[in-house]
């Protein structure tokens, strides 16, 4: 969603601050899965990433911030922009997914929505929706919304209404703040803004099933060149590949889950 560097300015003048909730919350019994590193890409370092998907063999990107927002497909192997078309500047672009030959795309406060072809890019309309948009993703019949809260939405793909919500809970306790979304295996994967984990939530219940932690994906030195939050999961359903990357990250990565958060390998030369 919006960068950290936006809401430290915003929230003095609210006269808020931003706490982060800790996760797993207390009480939870989710199991929490680590991670080992399997391949690592290249990727734009200037791309604010809103969201990613792998479909049919090619990789798509939305970009945030007013007036450098967009939607991309991108060779994944070397994180060439292959294609891209840019959104208006009032736009701030948000989560993206693919329905059947469409790539649907959100804004975080303009509650306007962009429906494109898939192969030209080319706009073939837009919807709307109350409230913010940030992450998108899609199972065999719905589309599914995060806006920032604990809540899902799920949307149908033909009228792009709301059919129905989950409030997303662990151990009792709500997880704000769910960002970049992705069907993976029957589950919804979220990102949780701020943190380094991934919530795999049942669909059904919105009960968060298990926690992906991703601590120390990108290592101190590219953190402290510039890049902002983990956001970003795309999913090769057909070759049960999993995809990594955060807003200006220098790297997407391909990882896999291990039961033990210890179990983690140092990251393999970028291929």
């Amino acid at each position: 969603m919006v960068s950290v560097v936006i809401v430290a300015v915003i929230a003095p003048l609210l006269g808020q601050s931003h706490q982060v909730q800790p996760l797993p919350p207390v009480g939870s019994k989710a199991p929490v899965a680590g991670y080992t590193v399997r391949h690592v890409y290249p990727h734009d370092p200037r791309a604010f990433t809103q969201g990613i998907e792998y479909r049919d063999g090619a990789f798509y990107e939305g970009t945030g911030l007013n007036g450098q927002s967009t939607l991309r497909r991108v060779e994944l192997t070397t994180g060439k922009v292959l294609q891209q078309v840019p959104l208006a500047p009032e736009y701030f672009g948000e989560g993206i997914t693919t329905w059947g030959d469409t790539i649907l795309q959100l804004t975080w406060q303009s509650q306007l929505g962009f429906v494109y072809d898939r192969n030209t890019f080319k706009q073939l309309r837009t919807f709307k929706y109350t409230g913010e948009g940030w992450g998108l993703t899609h199972n065999t019949t719905q589309l599914i919304m995060s806006d920032g809260s604990a809540s899902l939405r799920f949307l149908d793909p033909k009228t792009l209404t709301e059919t129905r919500r989950v409030l997303v809970t662990d151990a009792g306790i709500i997880i704000r703040e769910l960002n970049e979304l992705e069907w993976v295996d029957g589950e919804i994967y979220a990102n949780v803004w701020q943190t380094n984990f991934i919530a795999r939530i049942s669909p059904s219940s919105g009960r968060v099933l298990g926690w992906i932690d991703l601590t120390g994906l990108l290592s101190p030195e590219e953190r402290r060149a510039g890049a902002d939050v983990l956001n970003g999961i795309a999913y090769d359903a057909a070759g049960k590949r999993l995809f990594v990357t955060g807003k200006l990250w220098p790297k997407v990565f391909e990882i896999g889950l291990v039961v033990n958060p210890k179990s983690q390998i140092p990251n393999p030369k970028p291929q």
